[in-house]
C-alpha cells in the first residue's frame, strides 16, 4: 500500500509555476471533469496545475450543489473514483486523510460501493506513482548550511558547562544532564531546519520529503539521520529498566550522507546490533501476553441489549499538563450516554440518556463548554455473563452497536496483543538513537486571564543577585487561570515544590506569560525561616562521604546509606527570633543521595536549598521498558519501592525514628489517628503540619494499584489501569479504543473477598465471584435465623428459615398453647473489591476446564475434583474444548432453539393452528 498512497498523494499535490519549471495549463478554467481528464491527456494541462472547474460539492449542512472551486487537475482524477453522494474531495492526500475519507465513504455510500473506491484508488495510485517515477538519489538529500554552525553553538554550551564543572559549581550528575540537554536540542533544531528545507525544495516535490509526508515511509527521525546528524546514542546495557548514564554523552555529528568515521560507525553497530536482538526476544514475550489476555477474556460476550443500569464512569479530554492529548470528542465517540446531555449556555439538549454519542453530537459537545461526559462502559455493566450492547457501544468494526453473540472479549485481547508484537518490533527503526526528551522547567499561561492560587504555600525570599523572589513551598500548590467575564476556571497547573513564582494573586496575565519556573535537573530541600543551620548526625564515613569530582577536584558531601540505624542525617534550622521556641527550630531529614548545599553552622534565609537530590532526566523511552509495563500493570504487580500512602486526610505529625523507620502520624479532624513507617533513606514528600488528602504519597517511589484500589475504591483502580497502559502504548504512536482495556481490567475485577461472612455459606478472606456474592446476599436478605426453636420439632437453633414459615411455625405452636420459636435477622455477608493479575484472573474462572487448558493443568483439576466442581460449559474455551458449538455469534444459546424456515412455511402454519383452534372453539361452543 506504500507506493499506492505515494501515488495518490503525488497525483493530488499542486505546484506553481515558475520561469525554470512551467506547469502546463494553470489558470485554465473548465467546464465539468471530462474536460479536464480530455485536457490532461492531450497534455495540455499538467497534472500538478491550479485550475478552476465546477464540481459538485457537499455543503456543510450535507446537501450537494455544484460550484466553480480552485482545485489541482490531478485530484480531479481521484475524484473519479469517489462516489457522488460523498461530493468533491479537494484535500492532499496523506496516509491519514486517505483513512478519514476511506471511513467517510464506508459511511455515506455503504460497503459495496466503498469497496469499488477501494479498488479503483488502488489502481489509480499504482499507476501514477508509475507513471511520477518517485525515485531517490543522493542528491535529493539536502543537508542545511546552518548544521556546522549549529554544532559550534551546541560545543560552545558544552564548553561552558564543562567550565562550571571544573569551578564546581554544578554536580557531575547536573553537568551530564545539561550535556545531554544541550545535544537534544540542538539535535531537534537541526532537524526542524532540514525539514522545512526540504519542504521548500522544488516546492514539496522532493522525493525524500514525499515519501515522509505522505506516510508511505520514513519518519522524522530517519530522515533527520540522513540528512542532519545521528545523535546521541544509547549505552551498550545488560538491563532493560534502564538507569542513569544510559546515553553516551558525544553525540554523532555525522549523518549518512557524510558518511560516519570509525568510531562513530563502531558506536553505531551496537545500536544496530541491539534492535535485532531485542526483537527476536521480544516476539515471544509480546506472544505470551497475548495468550493471557486472550485466555482472561474469553468469555466476555454480548448477551442482552441493555443491562439497564445507572452507573457510568466520568470521561473528559486527556491532558498532558495542559496539551490536550485526547479530545472529549475522540473518547466519547460510538459511547452511550447515561444522563441527558444540555448546552451550558443555551440549556437546549444536545443528547438524550442512553443514545449514542455519533460523530456529529461528538462534535457538538466539543464546540461547547462541556468538559465531561457521563458514559456507559463494560466496567459498570451489570450483565450477570457477559456484556450488554449499550455499555459496550459500538463495534469498531462495523460501526454499528455491538449485536447479541459479539465476541467482545476475543476482540478486546487481539486489539492489545496485536500492538505489543509490533512495540518490541519498534526498537531497531531509530537504530538505538537515544529518544530524549527536552526537559521542561516552568510554566506559561496557555490563556489570558485572571491569576488565582489554591493552597499555595510560598516564602519571600532573594536569588543570587540579591531580588527578591517568592518560592512555593507546598507540594499541593496550584496556579489557575481564571476567565475575567464569567469566572470560569480556564486552566490549572500543579507547581513544583520549590519553584519561583512569577506572578502574584489576582494578577492579570497575557497568552505566553511565565507564570513560575524551577531547577529540572534537581529537587531540593528548602528551609522555612531564616535562622543557623547545624547538621545532625552528619558524619564522614557513616552517614556522608566527600565525593571528589575527578575533574573539578571540587569537594561534596554526599549522604549514603548507613549500618547505623540510630543515626538519621539530618539538618537542624533554628530561628533567629528573640523568644526562642520550639516551632521556631526544625529537622529536614536527608534522604540516601542528597548532597549539601551549605555548611554546618551557617545563615540560611527562609526559602534557601538546604541539599539537592539530582533527578534523573533522559530515561531512552524504548518499548523493552512498555512492554514490561504494560505487563506489570495486567498482572497487577506492586513495583520494588512503592511509595508509603496516606489513608485518610489529616494533618502530619512526626513521631520518633524506629529502626532506620521514621514513624508519621496522620490525625484527621475527627481524631483518627494512622500511623506510618518510612525508611529513613527514602526521601519523605511531607513536612510536620502539612495537610494530606487520602491517596497522597508520603514518601517518593510509584503508587501501587492495591493502595489506589484501598483508598479510593474500584473506579479510580480502573481509570488509573486503563490510563496508564494507554500511555505506554501512546508513547509508541498506537491508538488502541478504551473499551478493549476496560474489558480486561473488567475481568481483572470479577472477585471479591469475604471481610465478614454474616449468616451466608462463605468464609472469610474467602474470594468469590462478585455475581455469587450478591446471590448469596439476595438470598439470606429476608431470612430468619433461629436462635432458640422453642417447643417446636421442625427447626433446630442456627437454622436458615424463610419468615413466611417462621410466622406458619409460630401460628401453630400459638394454638398448642406451646414456647414459640424465637428468630433474628439473618446477617448478609459483607466483602471488599480485591484486583487480580490476568493470570490469576484466569485460573480463578468459574470454569475449571478453561483454566486447566491455560496453566497449572494438574493443581487445577485437583481442585477441582476436591470440590466437586460442575462446569456449566458458558465461555467459549470449554466449549471448544468437549467439541461444542462456542455460545457466540450465531451459536448463541438462545438462538439454538430458533427453526429456520421460509416466510411462506410460518404463513401456511399459522393458518392452519388459527383454523383448528377456530373449530375447537366452535365445538366447545356447540357442547
Amino acid at each position: 500500500s506504500q507506493d499506492m498512497v505515494l501515488g495518490l498523494y503525488y497525483v493530488t499535490k499542486g505546484r506553481k509555476s515558475t520561469p525554470e519549471v512551467p506547469i502546463a495549463g494553470e489558470g485554465m478554467t473548465f467546464y465539468g471533469a471530462e474536460e479536464v481528464i480530455i485536457a490532461l491527456n492531450e497534455g495540455k494541462v499538467s497534472k500538478h496545475a491550479q485550475i478552476k472547474c465546477r464540481v459538485t460539492v457537499r455543503n456543510e449542512d450535507g446537501s450537494l450543489e455544484k460550484k466553480l472551486i480552485e482545485t489541482v487537475a490531478g485530484r480531479l482524477l481521484f475524484n473519479q473514483c469517489v462516489p457522488e453522494s460523498v461530493g468533491y474531495i479537494n484535500e492532499l492526500l496523506t496516509k491519514k486523510k486517505l483513512q478519514q475519507i476511506i471511513g467517510h465513504v464506508f459511511k455515506i455510500a455503504g460497503n459495496a460501493r466503498c469497496a469499488q473506491f477501494l479498488d479503483d484508488i488502488k489502481q489509480l495510485g499504482f499507476q501514477t506513482a508509475f507513471k511520477g517515477g518517485l525515485s531517490i538519489g543522493l542528491g535529493d538529500i539536502k543537508i542545511p548550511d546552518v548544521k556546522w554552525q549549529l554544532i559550534e553553538g551546541a560545543k560552545e554550551e558544552v564548553r561552558g558547562v564543562m567550565d562550571n564543572f571544573m569551578m564546581g559549581l554544578i554536580t557531575e550528575n547536573e553537568r551530564y544532564n545539561q550535556i545531554i540537554d544541550v545535544w537534544t536540542r540542538t539535535n531537534t533544531k537541526l532537524a526542524n531546519t532540514l525539514l522545512t528545507q526540504l519542504e521548500n525544495d522544488q516546492q514539496g516535490f522532493n522525493s525524500v520529503y514525499m515519501m515522509m509526508h505522505s506516510g508511505a515511509r520514513g519518519s522524522r527521525e530517519q530522515v533527520r539521520q540522513l540528512g542532519g546528524m545521528r545523535g546521541l546514542m544509547a549505552k551498550p546495557q545488560k538491563n532493560l529498566a534502564g538507569g542513569v548514564g544510559e546515553i553516551i554523552e558525544n553525540p554523532i555529528l555525522s549523518n549518512f550522507k557524510e558518511g560516519l568515521d570509525v568510531l562513530e560507525y563502531f558506536i553505531s553497530t551496537h545500536g544496530a546490533r541491539k534492535g535485532l536482538a531485542d526483537t527476536a526476544l521480544k516476539t515471544a514475550d509480546a506472544g505470551y501476553l497475548t495468550r493471557r489476555l486472550h485466555d482472561v477474556a474469553q468469555d466476555v460476550v454480548v448477551n442482552e441489549v441493555d443491562c439497564g443500569t445507572l452507573r457510568g464512569i466520568e470521561i473528559s479530554a486527556l491532558k498532558d499538563n495542559e496539551d490536550i492529548v485526547e479530545p472529549l470528542s475522540e473518547r466519547i465517540l460510538g459511547r452511550v450516554s447515561v444522563h441527558d446531555v444540555l448546552d451550558p449556555l443555551s440549556g437546549e439538549l444536545i443528547l438524550s440518556s442512553g443514545q449514542e454519542i455519533t460523530e456529529e453530537i461528538a462534535a457538538r459537545i466539543d464546540e461547547t463548554s462541556i468538559e465531561t461526559v457521563e458514559i456507559r462502559s463494560v466496567l459498570t455493566c451489570e450483565t450477570r455473563s457477559g456484556v450488554c450492547s449499550k455499555c459496550y457501544g459500538r463495534n469498531l468494526a462495523s460501526g454499528r452497536m455491538a449485536e447479541i453473540g459479539e465476541s467482545v472479549g476475543v476482540i478486546a485481547s487481539q486489539s492489545i496483543g496485536e500492538p505489543g508484537t509490533q512495540l518490541t518490533l519498534r526498537t531497531f527503526h531509530v537504530g538505538g538513537t537515544a529518544q530524549n526528551i527536552a526537559v521542561e522547567a516552568n510554566i506559561r499561561a496557555k490563556f489570558e486571564g485572571k491569576i488565582e492560587f489554591e493552597d499555595m504555600r510560598t516564602v519571600e525570599s532573594t536569588d543570587a543577585e540579591g531580588n527578591p523572589v517568592t518560592i512555593v513551598m507546598g507540594r499541593s500548590g496550584e496556579i489557575r487561570i481564571v476567565s475575567e467575564s464569567n469566572g470560569q476556571v480556564l486552566i490549572g497547573n500543579n507547581v513544583p515544590y520549590g519553584a519561583t513564582l512569577l506572578v502574584k494573586e489576582g494578577e492579570r496575565v497575557t497568552k505566553g506569560h511565565e507564570l513560575c519556573n524551577w531547577d529540572p535537573y534537581n529537587a531540593v530541600i528548602l528551609s522555612e525561616f531564616n535562622g543557623s543551620a547545624q547538621y545532625e548526625s552528619i558524619e564522614e564515613g557513616i552517614t556522608f562521604r566527600e565525593e571528589i569530582d575527578e575533574q573539578s577536584g571540587f569537594q561534596e558531601m554526599v549522604i549514603i546509606e548507613t549500618r547505623d540505624r540510630t543515626k538519621n542525617p539530618g539538618i537542624l534550622v533554628k530561628g533567629k527570633s528573640p523568644l526562642l521556641t520550639d516551632a521556631d527550630e526544625k529537622i529536614y531529614n536527608l534522604p540516601v543521595g542528597a548532597r549539601l548545599v551549605i555548611k554546618d553552622g551557617s545563615n540560611v534565609k527562609a526559602g534557601q536549598p538546604l541539599a539537592k537530590l539530582p533527578r534523573t532526566l533522559g530515561k531512552t523511552r524504548d518499548i523493552t521498558g512498555g512492554l514490561p509495563r504494560v505487563t506489570e500493570l495486567f498482572e497487577a504487580r506492586n513495583p520494588s519501592n512503592p511509595a508509603v500512602v496516606s489513608e485518610i486526610d489529616g494533618v502530619v505529625i512526626y513521631g520518633i525514628v524506629k529502626r532506620g523507620n521514621r514513624e508519621i502520624n496522620i490525625e484527621s479532624k475527627d481524631g483518627t489517628r494512622k500511623k506510618y513507617l518510612v525508611p529513613l533513606s527514602k526521601h519523605i514528600l511531607v513536612q510536620d503540619g502539612d495537610y494530606v488528602k487520602a491517596g497522597e504519597p508520603l514518601s517518593d517511589g510509584a503508587i501501587t494499584p492495591s493502595d489506589i484500589l484501598s483508598i479510593k475504591g474500584p473506579t479510580a483502580v480502573q481509570e488509573y489501569l486503563v490510563n496508564e497502559i494507554q500511555e505506554v502504548y501512546r508513547l509508541q504512536g498506537v491508538k488502541i479504543n478504551d473499551k478493549h482495556i476496560e474489558c480486561i481490567v473488567r475481568q481483572m475485577m470479577q472477585k471479591v473477598e469475604i471481610m465478614e461472612a454474616g449468616d451466608t455459606n462463605f468464609l472469610e478472606m474467602q474470594p468469590v465471584d462478585k455475581w455469587t456474592f450478591r446471590e448469596e446476599n439476595d438470598r439470606v436478605l429476608d431470612m430468619k435465623v433461629v436462635e432458640d426453636s422453642g417447643d417446636s420439632e421442625n427447626v433446630k437453633p442456627g437454622m436458615l428459615i424463610s419468615a413466611r414459615r417462621l410466622r406458619d411455625e409460630n401460628s401453630t405452636l400459638k394454638r398448642r398453647d406451646q414456647r414459640l420459636v424465637v428468630a433474628r435477622d439473618a446477617k448478609a455477608a459483607v466483602a471488599q473489591p480485591t484486583l487480580m493479575g490476568i493470570t490469576q484472573a484466569s485460573l480463578g474462572t468459574e470454569s475449571f476446564i478453561s483454566a486447566a487448558s491455560f496453566q497449572e493443568t494438574t493443581k487445577v483439576l485437583s481442585e477441582a475434583a476436591v470440590r466437586g466442581k460442575r462446569d456449566t460449559l458458558d465461555g467459549l474455551k470449554e466449549n471448544v474444548i468437549v467439541g461444542h458449538l462456542i455460545p457466540a455469534g450465531t451459536g448463541v444459546r438462545r438462538y439454538q432453539k430458533n427453526i429456520i424456515g421460509s416466510k411462506e412455511e410460518l404463513e401456511t402454519v399459522t393458518e392452519s393452528r388459527e383454523r383448528s383452534s377456530s373449530r375447537r372453539s366452535k365445538r366447545e361452543l356447540a357442547n
